[in-house]
């Protein structure tokens, strides 16, 4: 056992010091899972209490007593708190932010209970529906909120611990970011996935460091990568790549899709859109993976601002301006934040116009020159792939239309 225990203790730094890792999910990738349960994609029945095994006393805003469980095991929680007390608090009292101190005769039987079910707007048809207030956990600061960005996946690499033994314990190692454009299908940065075959998605992640999550994310296998022929991996030229899935992702309040442009139509300077992913928070050796998904808002450049943007990087000797242009978009970060390292592969969303809440896709992280710094971003132009998306997808008999907004 006190191998097995410093085997764990090995993986977990070495795999999850730099970057968000679960290591929940490592143990389950060594050992398996003991028994067999309800599936990721339905509410689970609360057959024992959540913190009350072993209760975690606290003390109420009055000093009363009180026990730390999940929300919707305390009746003094039935509201919606939208100011960050309460429900979604970091740094409350209790060790979970899906756990308040509720007072004792507060605290609800476990009989027949459901974690709830999130709402349905039928109002929201089709594609790209942002929930900017997030979905049943509300929380304070910068980072995107739960649910917030239904289309966001975690792509991760699938490892084996002994490389020279192919059947041996596996890995889930995080690698990039990418977005839902079909139940069955992803779009990220080709090169992500380029030095590989084995991978997999998760949608409806937030917060990587625990797996007490109000609704559950959802992992597909990747069955199939499409990679554009004329990928160029050390000027990031068409770096794009469809990610085809084992099955499809199922739709929930925190899963869904996001639009895409229409062909050839660039995203205008001057436009404010959002960036997500679980990238650094600061360039280089000081900067930190997170845990949370983080959301920063970046403005794109005018044509003219990026060509002069493109004058400076290292490829702008031995490329055709033009020729860069033609597949990146430029934007620069607001407020000190950026993009970063580690957000490869994850999308760049621009409001769609008269749709309040409603995002398309402009963009695919590449590469950055520092994060916040001055200098801008640079972002694959997915409008300009579009056709390309368009061709592989019908390829594999599925409809564009999905992710085409219409008003």
């Amino acid at each position: 056992m006190n191998k097995l225990l410093v085997l764990i203790a090995v993986l977990s730094l070495a795999y999850c010091q730099d970057k968000p890792g679960d290591l929940d999910a490592i143990i389950e990738e060594i050992f398996g899972v003991p028994t067999a349960g309800p599936t990721p994609n339905t509410p689970t029945p609360v057959t024992q209490p959540a913190s009350t095994d072993n209760p975690l006393s606290c003390k109420m805003n009055d000093s009363s007593p009180g026990e730390c469980v999940r929300y919707y095991l305390c009746n003094a929680n039935n509201t919606v708190i939208t100011d960050g007390v309460g429900k979604g608090v970091k740094d409350g009292p209790c060790p979970s932010y899906l756990d308040v101190c509720c007072s004792l005769p507060d605290i609800r039987k476990l009989d027949d209970l459901i974690t709830p079910a999130p709402p349905v707007d039928k109002q929201r048809k089709g594609c790209g529906w942002r929930n900017p207030n997030g979905v049943g956990l509300r929380i304070t600061g910068d980072k995107a909120k739960f649910g917030e960005f239904p289309w966001m996946v975690a792509i991760y690499k699938i490892e084996p611990v002994d490389a020279d033994d192919p059947v041996s314990w596996k890995l889930k190692v995080f690698v990039c970011g990418g977005s839902l454009i079909h139940p069955s299908v992803v779009l990220t940065a080709a090169h992500c996935v380029a030095d590989s075959s084995a991978f997999r998605v998760r949608a409806g992640e937030w917060d990587m460091k625990t797996t007490n999550k109000i609704y559950p994310y959802q992992d597909r296998d990747v069955i199939e990568i499409v990679i554009h022929k004329d990928f160029d991996k050390n000027s990031h030229f068409y770096d794009i790549a469809l990610l085809f899935l084992s099955s499809p992702m199922e739709y929930a309040q925190n899963v869904g899709i996001v639009c895409l442009p229409p062909p050839k139509e660039r995203t205008p300077g001057g436009a404010r859109c959002l960036a997500s992913g679980w990238g650094k928070d600061k360039f280089g050796k000081e900067g930190r993976y997170q845990d949370i998904l983080k959301k920063v808002e970046i403005v794109v450049l005018y044509r003219q601002s990026c060509e002069i943007e493109l004058l400076f990087t290292p490829y702008a000797d031995h490329y055709e301006l033009s020729e860069l242009y033609s597949s990146f978009m430029c934007a620069y970060g607001t407020n000190g934040q950026d993009t970063c390292e580690g957000d490869d592969g994850s999308p760049v969303v621009c409001p769609i116009p008269n749709e309040k809440d409603r995002y398309m896709q402009s963009g695919i992280v590449a590469w950055v020159i520092g994060c916040g710094q001055d200098g801008s971003g640079f972002y694959l132009d997915v409008a300009d792939l579009r056709n390309w998306i368009d061709d592989k997808m019908t390829g594999k008999g599925f409809d564009p239309s999905i992710y085409t907004y219409s008003n």
